[in-house]
């Protein structure tokens, strides 16, 4: 079985994280002393990925000076650059429409999807997940944590089947939960195929509309997680303890 290709998630500004962003990309900030992206290379290619396409606008120049072509991680890395070509970023869904002559050779091809600015480093990028997404029907799987203390609402339900809801507090969500999407997922290019490159658009409405057609499916994620978003959360998370390669 051919290994998916991956999507990084690096065009952002991070606005909440100002000043330290208003001259470093935000994935390229540092949590024990390593760049937040590095761990997601790491953890990619220890799950197999060979290919990892990353998009880039906010200081993208950096991104690019600082990861090169990805052969010290044994990955090659292709930059899809919204900065330059449509001189900013072009949010997430719409970076993954530009993205998909670099992620994919079919239109039903599955890949990694992840952002550059979560921290979580047990999490594997599984070959059987990759097995039982390619085996299935829907157009994305999503990995969810228990809702952080900034976001308490969520932002999907999850039914008894596996499936998202569309609604929180949707009472077929399994126990009454509601969870937070954890920027973890693996994606069809048909999520994203109909969207014109250099087109901005958001992909929260599209796993919302998905899920009201029962093809997104979901599963909780309990390790280790982090949404970097302020400079608060990040000293925090520097000053805990320190983690490992990951399993």
């Amino acid at each position: 079985m051919k290994a998916p290709r991956a999507m990084i998630l690096a065009a952002g500004r991070g606005e909440r994280m100002r000043p330290l962003t208003d001259h470093t990309p935000k994935p390229l900030l540092a949590v024990h002393g390593k760049p937040l992206i590095e761990w997601h290379l790491e953890a990619l290619a220890r799950g197999g990925v060979r290919e990892v396409v990353i998009n880039t606008a906010w200081r993208e120049e950096q991104i690019v000076a600082a990861l090169g072509d990805g052969t010290r991680w044994g990955l090659a890395i292709h930059y899809s650059m919204e900065g330059r070509d449509h001189g900013g970023a072009l949010e997430t869904a719409g970076g993954i429409a530009k993205a998909l002559p670099l992620l994919v050779d079919h239109a039903d091809d599955a890949f990694w999807l992840v952002s550059g600015d979560i921290f979580a480093p047990e999490f594997v990028f599984d070959t059987a997940a990759v097995q039982g997404f390619r085996g299935s029907a829907a157009q994305a799987h999503l990995w969810l944590v228990p809702n952080p203390p900034f976001h308490p609402h969520g932002d999907f339900g999850l039914d008894a089947s596996g499936h998202g809801l569309a609604d929180p507090a949707d009472p077929a969500s399994a126990g009454g939960a509601s969870w937070t999407y954890a920027n973890l997922a693996l994606c069809r290019a048909t999520l994203c195929a109909h969207i014109v490159p250099g087109t901005r658009a958001a992909l929260g409405p599209l796993l919302f509309d998905g899920m009201r057609q029962r093809r997104i499916t979901a599963q909780v994620y309990r390790g280790a997680w982090e949404n970097v978003g302020t400079p608060a959360q990040l000293e925090a998370l520097n000053a805990g303890a320190s983690h490992g390669a990951g399993g």
